[in-house]
């Protein structure tokens, strides 16, 4: 299972993982308590796949920021509840360095690090899965130097 099948969803805490559609919408459960439950056309729906995150020149996917997380704490939960605003930057800014602190809340890199650990914990990323990225990475920049 990859990010792509795993969503937020606004409005309700927590990753949800795709289970099937239906006429107006998903069928999703929580990787909190493993209810399932509908998520329909309305709600704004995002696959991890396809957030990315604000860098002063760039976006970066979410993706790569987890990736960085999981070989920067090697596969290991991160205890991140107990930081100042202060030490979430400065965390952030060695896994992201020209993130942009304009754009980019602490907010945004609770809710990252949240993640990072809910995935952890569920075994969906681990130290073999930041090592795809990267694989997946390079393998899509060849095929675009090859246009």
């Amino acid at each position: 299972m990859g990010l792509q099948d795993i969503l937020s969803i606004s409005g309700k805490g927590g990753l949800f993982k795709l289970v099937g559609t239906m006429k107006n919408g998903v069928i999703v459960e929580s990787l909190l308590d493993g209810k399932k439950t509908p998520a329909h056309a309305h709600n704004r729906i995002s696959a991890l796949n396809d957030i990315s995150i604000y860098g002063e020149d760039n976006e970066k996917p979410l993706a790569e920021i987890m990736k960085a997380i999981v070989l920067k704490y090697n596969a290991e939960s991160i205890t991140y509840k107990k930081w100042s605003g202060v030490e979430l930057k400065t965390n952030f800014m060695e896994i992201f360095p020209d993130y942009d602190a304009e754009r980019v809340y602490v907010s945004d890199i609770k809710k990252i690090y949240q993640w990072t650990n809910l995935l952890l914990d569920k075994k969906i990323i681990n130290l073999e899965w930041a090592n795809a990225v990267d694989e997946v990475a390079s393998s899509e920049a060849s095929a675009e130097e090859a246009k």
